[in-house]
């Protein structure tokens, strides 16, 4: 996924002029995770730019140049730090088309590494995408392959509003997958279905799709799960998700982030509201707890994995 990443980040600089790059030690060093690695080799440093240590300053920097015709992608460095810049992000480039009457628009990528799985503790593990996905204006977009990866980042800097988009940290070097290199974008607002099924449907996104198949590899001898990765996190592919449910009859939802208000909520919310009566188990979320982030020394009972997930497709299927 990182070479990947990097790949679409080549190809849209070298498609426009306009696309630039921003953030802490992306140029020299090539980021922490080496997904800007050569870039500023290629492309110089006005458009690969190494910033002071400043979130707010980094995204209000690429707001200004976003609206000055440009299409930045601004690099946090962890998502955990996005914090000091969540007043320009969350009160004016999520709110300046509509602030603005439609005169201005933020054509800009926010892009940021998150959650837990490689044990690097309370500042570099956090989840914190649904306080994204309650922002009106924002595109949230996480990835959960290589190919999906490049093709959803092509698409971000090419659209017209601002999008986040998360990396899960733990699948940068793994999984391995051939990713095309001719030209190609995956449309944002659109799930996939990662693994079809007839029996319980297990939505999700992120690193942790594999482990959700995972899970349906081992109890594929009985039961028939069909795994949906939503990929674009906001807006929601409801059309996806509901006709997986109404196939089905039963839903799992699986994410990272602490459980309460996590996009599993508004998720179950959604299927009680709209596909109830095809329901015949109640939704089962499995979920990070509600806890700070996952602790150094016991990530691997914080998140969500294969174990967790069996666990939830049988208490669905055994309702």
């Amino acid at each position: 996924m990182a070479r990947a990443i990097n790949q679409a980040l080549r190809e849209e600089m070298r498609r426009s002029e306009d696309v630039v790059v921003l953030g802490e030690d992306v140029g020299k060093k090539g980021g922490v995770f080496l997904v800007t690695e050569g870039l500023l080799d290629e492309f110089g440093p006005e458009r690969v730019m190494d910033t002071p240590l400043s979130e707010s300053g980094i995204i209000g920097f690429a707001m200004g140049l976003a609206m000055a015709g440009l299409r930045p992608v601004a690099e946090i460095q962890f998502v955990d730090f996005i914090y000091q810049g969540f007043e320009e992000l969350i009160n004016h480039v999520a709110k300046l088309r509509y602030r603005s009457g439609n005169e201005f628009a933020s054509p800009l990528v926010v892009r940021a590494p998150y959650g837990p799985g490689v044990r690097v503790g309370l500042y570099h593990s956090q989840s914190p995408e649904t306080y994204f996905i309650h922002t009106p204006g924002l595109i949230v977009v996480t990835p959960s392959s290589p190919y999906n990866a490049k093709g959803l980042l092509k698409a971000a800097v090419r659209g017209e509003d601002p999008v986040v988009f998360l990396e899960p940290k733990r699948i940068y070097w793994s999984p391995k997958e051939e990713v095309p290199e001719e030209d190609y974008v995956v449309e944002l607002g659109r799930g996939r279905v990662a693994r079809e099924g007839r029996d319980v449907t297990v939505i999700t996104y992120g690193a942790s799709v594999w482990d959700a198949l995972k899970a349906a590899d081992e109890v594929a001898g009985d039961i028939s799960v069909e795994v949906i990765d939503l990929m674009t996190l906001w807006p929601l592919d409801i059309n996806l998700v509901l006709s997986s449910v109404k196939k089905t009859g039963r839903l799992v939802v699986v994410h990272e982030a602490p459980r309460t208000l996590g996009l599993g909520a508004e998720i179950s919310a959604l299927v009680a509201e709209k596909a109830v009566e095809y329901l015949a188990a109640p939704v089962v979320r499995v979920t990070g707890p509600d806890v700070p982030t996952a602790p150094i020394s016991l990530e691997d009972l914080y998140m969500p994995n294969p174990a967790r997930i069996k666990g939830g497709i049988m208490r669905a299927m055994k309702y």
